[in-house]
């Protein structure tokens, strides 16, 4: 398949951002030598990488090109610092990252600041309007713009390290239970389509039509929980908030448009609430992907209704951010906390496709009209063929953070909302939550029942690889690593 034409980083450009980060890099690399013993700090950053028109978007079965941005595309870095133990918390505003550039990315900030690849966390936000950085369905990575995003990655997390100041913590948790909805849903005997490997063994069916009369009742369960770490300056004025939603994103933009989805309003509403003014050390809000793959903000129970674009993702964005805000106002500080991470590589087994497959899959991408596949079963018969050159194993990089009674579970998936409520009620942390699409991109990880249930997210392609009992392989193994942190 001939790749489209797209944009890529100027010389210029690159090299402008590459000199920058040699700047900030050296004043970041002397920043607290003279560390307080027990005095918590904390530092933010943003950087902007947003490209210019003309890229691939990710998110969709097809290719499609950026016309124009709407709103900024960032990276926003906050640091935390217990005096003996530092910790970087990431979130880009991409559709998914792949492992390797942000191995990339960290390999340097280690080298540059001496902390532990293990402490830091960096995840995709999954905003549907942002460039590729991953090969995915007919998106190709963009080209040029990993190097955008490294650069921005190290040079955030510099600025937020050089920028600690003694601070204070404390944690929240929310409920905004209206916008959150299942989005599989079984359906009356003979009403499902066959799947498109031509087997009609599917139970449930994503996103379906509204209010059809077919519809039995959703697959499955949410969670309604708005978790979120919130830190202020001594003097009570507001420094970072990373909350936490199981919300896949909203959409609703107009077309060709980039931009950074419900994440981006979020950040911007709550912004205004805590009326934070920017100065050297601005405030910043993030918005992490929970556990949402099989999570939108759809009820598929009621008629649809007409929305100009962005209007329903400022509407779910300003709600989410009005409850934050509300718990925010009731919460108590602490001066210190502990801080700790673990990491482990977990080695996963692939559903990779059989021989007859195979041909079947390569007839139907030969029969295809032109290069560029069109139907469901064009598309993944294409898949297919391309998952043949997949290992029969893979490293799937697992991640849990500490902030006192606070866990995080950092997860390279789409994870499943079943797995994010187990690990919730499971952890031996009081408070503890899953962020999705953390450092890399493995797919989607639907539970062995979700499997058993067929449907898109389990549908075997790029985005669906895993073995069926990976989800169990991996919530074992985060719980063990939290118990270890635990003691």
């Amino acid at each position: 398949m001939k790749r489209q034409k797209q944009g890529t980083l100027s010389r210029r450009t690159f090299l402008g951002m590459c000199g920058g980060l040699a700047a900030q890099s050296t004043l970041c690399f002397s920043a607290g030598a003279s560390d307080t013993p027990k005095t918590f700090r904390a530092g933010t950053a943003i950087r902007d990488i947003t490209p210019k028109t003309g890229v691939s978007l990710a998110g969709h079965f097809r290719d499609r090109q950026a016309t124009h941005v709407h709103d900024p595309l960032q990276v926003r870095c906050l640091v935390l610092d217990d005096s003996t133990t530092q910790l970087v918390l990431v979130m880009v505003d991409s559709c998914m990252v792949p492992r390797d550039l942000f191995d990339a990315a960290k390999k340097v900030i280690h080298h540059t600041l001496g902390i532990p690849l293990s402490n830091m966390l960096m995840a995709a936000t999954h905003t549907h309007t942002a460039p590729s950085s991953v090969s995915i369905f007919q998106s190709d990575p963009v080209p040029g713009y990993a190097e955008l995003v490294k650069a921005a990655l190290v040079e955030g997390v510099c600025e937020a390290y050089k920028c600690r100041v003694p601070a204070q913590i404390a944690w929240g948790s929310g409920v905004v239970s209206d916008e959150v909805f299942n989005r599989r849903w079984f359906m009356k005997p003979g009403t499902l389509p066959a799947d498109p490997f031509g087997k009609t063994t599917d139970r449930v069916r994503m996103n379906p039509p509204r209010a059809s009369e077919d519809l039995i009742e959703s697959a499955g369960s949410i969670d309604p929980e708005i978790p979120f770490i919130a830190v202020r300056h001594k003097n009570g004025k507001p420094l970072a908030i990373l909350a936490n939603y199981a919300l896949h994103y909203v959409g609703g933009t107009d077309a060709g448009a980039m931009s950074a989805d419900y994440f981006g309003c979020f950040a911007a509403s709550l912004t205004q609430l805590l009326r934070a003014a920017p100065d050297e050390t601005p405030f910043l809000a993030m918005l992490s992907n929970g556990a949402s793959a099989n999570i939108n903000n759809i009820d598929f129970s009621k008629p649809g209704s007409a929305a100009d674009p962005y209007e329903q993702m400022n509407a779910v964005a300003d709600k989410a951010a009005q409850e934050v805000y509300r718990v925010y106002q009731t919460l108590t500080f602490s001066d210190w906390l502990p801080l700790a991470a673990a990491t482990r590589d977990l080695m996963l087994g692939t559903r990779r496709p059989q021989k007859t497959e195979l041909l079947r899959a390569q007839s139907i991408v030969d029969a295809a009209s032109s290069e560029i596949m069109k139907s469901t079963e064009e598309v993944f018969a294409r898949e297919t063929l391309l998952l043949k050159h997949y290992p029969e194993q893979v490293s799937v990089p697992l991640q849990v953070l500490r902030i006192g009674d606070i866990a995080i579970a950092a997860i390279p998936c789409e994870i499943f909302v079943e797995t994010g409520l187990y690990l919730k009620k499971e952890s031996p942390f009081p408070h503890a939550f899953p962020i999705a699409l953390a450092n890399g991109y493995n797919g989607y990880l639907p539970t062995a029942e979700q499997h058993a249930l067929g449907g898109y997210e389990t549908w075997r392609a790029r985005s669906s690889y895993l073995e069926i009992h990976a989800a169990k392989k991996i919530q074992d193994n985060i719980i063990d690593m939290l118990q270890v942190l635990h003691t």
